[in-house]
């Protein structure tokens, strides 16, 4: 069984591993120079050259296996010859990322020293504007694109040319040669003179200099200017010339370095980890989060990727990660590929027996070790159900066994060298985890891929050369129950019983191999290495969770969030208008639609079918529907009452509801509680900032916070419906109406300013009188982020340094807050999980404090802080899919 994870993956061939040869046409290249002049040193000489790329590789097994490492660079090295020296990379540089010079340069010369020669390129943007701003031209834009005239053109040509020589001669100063290429590739028209001015669309790219300089054991470096037929220059942006680059080298990898490292959820915050087009694309471009640049840009690489082959990938990193990307399976930036459509059918005549029989005897393991013959495989696929899982090429195929009343089996992964350096594996196996909650499958132990096992498996057990792995079953008893059910019955061989080491840790197994077991949680979701056993505290059993109102921003956001949770399924979601269709955004399982009513709700309960509901209903709707829970769990026929957490107002001042805003009122109650309120996204910040400061809390005078929220926080109204007629919904306040401003709103008796002050008042002394707060809301034209301008007089006085420790004392080791000196701003809150408190001010009197708290109010305002609650009550660690 061959899989494995992300781009470039070990190639397949006929032996199973097709060995890679490293080709001439780089460093070697500079060293056969050399050889010829001078005969006696060539020896010394090679040698030199041998260990420098040695000690390189051994360095780069401190960010990976020495199997990943030597993986890329057999992959890497085997993409170019002698005759195409520069298809294995084009990296893209931004211009502030040139500012980070030293970083840069290391990284390139690291791929240098151990062989590999990129064909780089960068921008200079960054640079130019504050040249020509110094200079007395103002920059203008146009769509854009930076309007150039003669001036502009003689500044930019200046600055493109410093910034070349300077990345060449930091390169030269690390032993690695490098070519500054300043003209002589890109060839250019005007793409619109009259409106752009001297700003070029290439037409023709010129590679001979580029391979001329790999030749000659050189990296080439490369501006993005351009020269028309005539002879003039002309500005060409940078990112373009990268693509239409790309599309005459056809490298496997085009990498664009930027500052953030990557492309970003827009509303869970986290980072990318891969896109796959084909599948991808357009559920992804119709998400309301994926907007101006994040569009443009995702547009962009379809655009490029379409015109280059299928082994060819995106990569969006910082300089700093750029090796973590290229020789880890697990990757460091947003990694784009297209990906393939995928199928799944009944039987094999779907898919084609002849195309089948040809798959099984090119790649099974088995048949071509000649323990194993083709008719066999086929005719035992065939003794029980099964389905067939691959792509339309047939570059993966994988065979899932899953008789009735049993857990299914993963009897075959076959995946070839396309499927492999395209990801495909991962893709195919997502698919089926969709399909089945609980999977077995097993594995050589000297499987050059196990870390792919481990890192897709909830447990696992090697005994005897053979692991066998599985996911979705925590409890030792059940697995050995399932195990012995299909030794039982020939579905896997009679070698695992019973679960558990069969000889003591510091003897061998029998066959040589160590024997050992593993019932094992994820890491932090995220993060595809890691791997933890579960602390005996901290429940690690699958949990189903029923979602009623999934359709507004909350709903969604929470549906993403929980697509990352290690335990917590969903399992049902409800909403009126979209019943029937499947639910986006969640990729456990296909889930659709329905419409509970509160007879349902109770049934449910009353059956014991799920064990949490989240209620992210408007305010004022949900009591039918927790009654129905009531009345269900009095009856409930199996385990404990199921836990609620409401999102709406309802009950946050409730007797017999427990308030969740576990930095402020502890996790204890929580963790012991079945009906737990949500707080809103204002008051949530609105109590962190005031909080630290209730020691001086001055009676006769209201704190006041000046809150400003994305248009998110307004809510949804129905939009209008898709084309194949699903309804949609859209922002009750757009970004339009607000044309470019703030809009102030409820300017008294906002339910959080009520809520913040009722429950703040929990945490003065005994016998105080209960404290009030002014509260004046805004709504402001960004899609998601609250800011939160806290003015407070205070009784005494006070230092700005006297208030920053208040907070760092009351909120310290709070892994979702982060204080900083500086005022926050939106990018310190937007997609982000956590609280962010700074700017600590002091009136020159003393006596009046000013603090800036941020957070974004789908998340830690809404989803994140109802995932921290669902987690303390069903007794997981409180993080539990919560990327920090």
């Amino acid at each position: 069984m061959y899989a494995l994870s992300r781009a470039a993956k070990a190639t397949i061939g006929k032996n199973g591993a097709q060995r890679a040869v490293l080709v001439a046409g780089r460093r070697q290249a500079a060293v056969q120079v050399v050889k010829r002049r001078c005969p006696a040193s060539s020896r010394a000489i090679q040698s030199v050259a041998q260990t420098d790329r040695d000690t390189i590789t051994r360095l780069l097994y401190s960010i990976g296996t020495k199997r990943e490492v030597e993986r890329y660079l057999r992959i890497f090295s085997s993409s170019s010859d002698t005759s195409s020296p520069a298809k294995f990379a084009v990296i893209k540089i931004g211009g502030a990322v040139l500012d980070q010079l030293d970083e840069l340069a290391l990284s390139l010369s690291f791929l240098y020293r151990v062989g590999l020669y990129p064909v780089v390129l960068h921008g200079g943007g960054p640079q130019l504007n504050n040249i020509i701003e110094a200079e007395g031209v103002v920059p203008d834009y146009i769509d854009g694109i930076r309007v150039t005239d003669a001036k502009t053109l003689q500044i930019a040509r200046r600055v493109f040319l410093e910034e070349n020589l300077r990345l060449v001669g930091a390169l030269e100063k690390l032993g690695t040669r490098a070519r500054p290429i300043t003209s002589g590739v890109f060839t250019a028209d005007y793409l619109d003179k009259e409106k752009y001015g001297l700003v070029g669309k290439i037409t023709k790219v010129d590679k001979r200099p580029l391979e001329a300089a790999i030749r000659a054991g050189a990296l080439p470096i490369l501006t993005s200017l351009a020269e028309s037929d005539a002879g003039q220059i002309l500005n060409v942006n940078a990112d373009i010339a990268a693509g239409e680059l790309a599309k005459e080298l056809e490298p496997l990898k085009i990498v664009f370095l930027n500052e953030k490292g990557g492309l970003f959820h827009g509303v869970t915050g986290e980072k990318l980890d891969v896109i796959n087009l084909d599948e991808e694309y357009e559920g992804l471009i119709k998400q309301p989060w994926v907007k101006y640049g994040t569009k443009l840009k995702l547009r962009e690489f379809k655009e490029l990727l379409d015109h280059l082959p299928r082994t060819s990938s995106v990569a969006v990193i910082r300089a700093d990660m750029l090796q973590r990307e290229l020789f880890t399976d697990s990757g460091a930036g947003t990694l784009i590929r297209r990906g393939y459509k995928l199928f799944k059918h009944g039987s094999i005549e779907s898919v084609g027996a002849d195309r089948l029989r040809q798959v099984v005897h090119d790649r099974d393991p088995d048949v071509l070790s000649g323990d194993d013959s083709v008719a066999s495989v086929l005719n035992r696929i065939k003794e029980t159900p099964y389905t067939i899982y691959g792509d339309e090429p047939l570059d993966v195929v994988a065979i899932v066994s899953h008789p009735a009343g049993e857990v299914p089996v993963l009897t075959k992964l076959l995946a070839s060298r396309n499927g492999i350096m395209n990801g495909i594996v991962d893709n195919v196996f997502n698919a089926i985890k969709k399909d089945h909650r609980k999977l077995f499958w097993t594995a050589r132990a000297d499987d050059e891929n196990r870390a792919w096992h481990f890192e897709r498996a909830d447990g696992s057990f090697t005994r005897a050369g053979n692991s066998l792995f599985w996911y979705g079953v925590q409890d030792v008893a059940e697995i050995e129950r399932i195990v012995k059910g299909y030794e039982e019955k020939g579905r896997i061989s009679r070698s695992y019983l019973p679960v558990g080491p069969s000889a003591p840790p510091h003897r061998a197994a029998p066959g040589g191999a160590r024997s050992y077991s593993t019932l094992a949680r994820r890491s932090v979701p995220g993060s595809s290495r890691g791997y933890a056993t579960a602390a005996a505290s901290v429940s690690t059993e699958p949990k189903r969770l029923a979602l009623i109102g999934a359709r507004g921003f909350t709903g969604q956001t929470l549906t993403t969030l929980l697509s990352a949770h290690p335990h917590l399924n969903l399992t049902h979601v409800s909403s009126r208008q979209l019943a029937g269709y499947s639910l986006d955004g969640y990729t456990k399982a296909q889930i659709k639609y329905s419409d509970l009513s509160a007879e349902d709700v109770e049934r449910m309960e009353k059956d014991g079918e799920v064990d949490a509901w989240v209620m992210a209903l408007p305010n004022g709707v949900c009591k039918p529907f927790v009654d129905a829970v009531d009345r269900g769990s009095k009856e409930r026929k199996s385990g404990e009452p199921s836990v609620v957490v409401d999102l709406s107002a309802d009950y946050r001042f409730e007797d017999g509801w427990t308030y969740g805003l576990p930095e402020l009122y502890g996790r204890e109650a929580v963790r012991a509680s079945k009906r737990i309120s949500n707080p809103g996204c204002y008051a949530t910040s609105s109590q962190l900032l005031v909080a630290p400061l209730l020691r001086y809390l001055k009676y006769d005078a209201y704190p006041t916070v000046f809150g400003m929220s994305g248009y998110s926080g307004a809510g949804t109204i129905t939009g209008p419906p898709a084309a194949d007629g699903r309804p949609t919904t859209a922002p009750k306040v757009s970004p339009e109406s607000l044309m470019g401003g703030i809009k102030p709103y409820s300017l008294t008796d906002h339910i959080h300013e009520r809520e913040a002050g009722c429950h703040l008042s929990r945490l003065l002394a005994s016998g105080a009188s209960p404290m009030k707060l002014a509260f004046v809301p805004n709504v402001a034209p960004w899609f998601s982020g609250i800011i939160s301008v806290l003015s407070m007089q205070l009784k005494e006085t006070v230092t700005a340094k006297d208030v920053k420790e208040l907070y760092e004392e009351k909120y310290s080791g709070e892994k979702l807050v982060t204080i900083k000196r500086e005022v926050p701003v939106l990018q310190d809150i937007e997609n982000k999980h956590g609280w962010t408190v700074g700017g600590f001010q002091v009136h020159s009197q003393g006596d009046r404090a000013v603090v800036v708290g941020g957070l974004d109010n789908l998340l830690k305002g809404a989803a994140t802080q109802c995932l921290q609650n669902l987690n303390l009550a069903l007794g997981y660690d409180e993080y539990a899919g919560i990327s920090i």
